[in-house]
């Protein structure tokens, strides 16, 4: 066969360049990876991938950041409900608190049978007569304190949201209605929900309101009015601590009434009985054990009361200075950044 009569191969197809978007496609939301203390945005989903096969968009990341579900000190045990913020489950703390007063008055209990100086102090709480009010005193004060203790791990978890730099933090960015909304879409990508975490939870309802927004001042309206908000929850969470260290002291003094009225009544038993120096003379130390007990209570509740309220005041500075922190961060991340338009009236 003439080679020249075979036809030559045609040339390789080279692969065709991409289109260009049409005018009226969807505009690609802009990266703020970079700008994010060197988080990375997760790359974008390929064609007809929009949803994976749970129903969970594919350009949020699988793992979040920070979750309250799993790391809420509450939420670990499984057994009750966490409260929002740093507030606690009443439930769990009276069972926690019972617990621990149960083994403290066990110990005190122990020391009371020993000897000298240890002796001396379970005397204090474990008295017969003393029970009657130490044993309630004893268990409000322990209530209150393991109500203090949670809130710690609880503020610690909120604090971590500042880490996250949910708002690039380069001096050029600009927050308007389109970049706020992919500082939406980063944001709640970053947490399971932000209603838990107290700086995000701000951000979330300014930035989610943005385009009903007038003018910079109505966003920093926004964010006084959740602040105060968020305020009033730390403070209400204070209220069954508060409760504790008014009633601590009461019944210190409920102690101090029985145990006069005890003194009384042996006082006048040993009047009204026989004459002897000696009869006499032992029926005395039942008076004294009634004043001993009247006093030994009022300092165990005054003690309590004391400790309790100290132990409070450290933790709620703590809580105020992170709302504090909270503050500064919206005004240098938020406010400071928004340039919202006014929309002009159409000409008559």
């Amino acid at each position: 066969m003439d080679p020249a009569a075979i036809p030559p191969k045609p040339p390789a197809l080279k692969p065709l360049p991409e289109r260009p978007a049409s005018p009226g496609a969807a505009p690609r939301r802009p990266l703020l990876g970079r700008t994010l203390l060197g988080r990375r945005t997760p790359s974008a989903p390929a064609a007809g991938a929009a949803k994976s096969a749970a129903g969970v968009p594919a350009g949020r990341p699988a793992l979040v950041s920070l979750s309250w579900a799993n790391e809420d000190i509450e939420n670990r045990w499984g057994i009750f409900k966490g409260g929002r913020y740093t507030s606690v489950n009443k439930a769990l703390t009276f069972i926690l608190a019972a617990a621990v007063s149960a083994g403290f008055l066990a110990l005190m209990e122990v020391l009371y049978h020993r000897g000298e100086p240890f002796r001396r102090i379970g005397e204090f709480l474990v008295r017969p007569n003393n029970l009657v009010a130490t044993i309630p005193a004893t268990m409000c004060f322990f209530w209150g304190v393991v109500t203090v203790t949670i809130k710690f791990p609880k503020l610690a978890l909120q604090r971590r949201a500042l880490d996250l730099a949910a708002v690039p933090q380069h001096h050029d960015f600009v927050l308007n209605e389109s970049t706020a909304r992919t500082v939406l879409e980063r944001m709640r990508s970053l947490v399971d929900d932000t209603k838990y975490f107290i700086l995000l939870n701000r951000i979330d309802r300014a930035l989610s309101s943005l385009h009903n927004i007038g003018g910079i001042s109505d966003v920093s309206t926004i964010l006084k009015s959740q602040a105060d908000n968020d305020e009033n929850q730390i403070a209400s969470s204070y209220a069954l601590v508060n409760a504790m260290i008014w009633s601590i002291p009461v019944l210190g003094f409920v102690g101090t009434v029985f145990g006069l009225s005890l003194a009384i009544r042996d006082f006048t038993d040993a009047l009204g009985g026989t004459r002897e120096l000696s009869q006499i003379t032992e029926s005395l130390k039942h008076v004294t054990a009634g004043l001993g007990t009247a006093f030994e209570t009022t300092l165990v509740g005054l003690v309590f009361a004391l400790l309790l309220h100290l132990y409070s005041d450290l933790m709620q500075q703590k809580e105020t200075d992170f709302l504090d922190e909270c503050n500064d961060y919206c005004h240098a991340h938020v406010v400071s950044k928004l340039r919202v338009r006014r929309e002009e009236p159409p000409p008559q």
